[in-house]
């Protein structure tokens, strides 16, 4: 199927990406850049570096704006969805939704008065396998905002690992947040992975923190060769 991937530059649609490249065509990924900082749908730290990625792993890249307005987002996402259908061809669209039905229902609401097919291949899995199989497949995340009880401006710029996901847990048993923030509690961004043929660098990055929620401005990135 000729699919376009809704695209964050976060772990979770870098791993949807990931797993439909081997059983799909990608026409290309979409960004949606929303002006709207606590837009209910779409993320925003970091949001302007997906073109960076796309390059480092020479995909196409498509991006629209939207105000951010609840609800109202969703129709400038058909809009875009709607013309790309016409114009590349594409018959699904892949999104990162592991457990929220809020992004799950709306995305295939859209899709299904657009005509396409709603495809999430990380929906009901296990939240810390997923996590693993993440750094299993060589992913360099960072978080790039935290928005829940229990994290500091430690957390942001901090790299998954092991022991990170050790202190999701926990936070996840004193606090309940979903350890794969996926219900507000914070957003990531990918530099690194199995679908990269170059990494990214943060060269000049800011810790933004606002009462007990922050999150990361990298100012300058750059491309880097694997292989030095």
């Amino acid at each position: 199927m000729r699919v376009i991937v809704l695209f964050s530059g976060g772990k979770d649609s870098t791993l949807a990406l990931y797993k439909a490249m081997k059983e799909h065509e990608i026409a290309t990924l979409l960004t949606v850049i929303s002006k709207n900082p606590y837009s209910y749908l779409f993320h925003h730290p970091c949001i302007n570096l997906t073109p960076i990625q796309a390059e480092a792993m020479d995909l196409p890249l498509r991006t629209i704006e939207t105000e951010g307005v609840k609800e109202e987002e969703l129709q400038d996402l058909q809009a875009a969805l709607a013309r790309l259908k016409g114009e590349l061809g594409i018959e699904g669209v892949i999104s990162g939704a592991i457990a929220s039905r809020y992004q799950r229902s709306r995305i295939e609401r859209v899709c299904r008065e657009t005509g396409l097919t709603s495809l999430t291949p990380l929906w009901g899995q296990d939240l810390e396998k997923l996590l693993l199989e993440i750094l299993e497949l060589g992913f360099e995340v960072y978080f790039t905002a935290v928005a829940a009880q229990g994290f500091t401006k430690e957390w942001l710029n901090r790299r998954l690992d092991l022991e990170v996901i050790e202190e999701l847990k926990t936070l996840n048993r004193k606090y309940g947040i979903n350890i794969s923030l996926e219900g507000g509690e914070g957003e990531t961004f990918v530099t690194d992975g199995q679908p990269f043929k170059r990494w990214i660098e943060f060269l000049d990055v800011k810790k933004v923190w606002e009462h007990d929620s922050g999150y990361l401005l990298v100012h300058k990135a750059r491309l880097k060769n694997k292989n030095g």
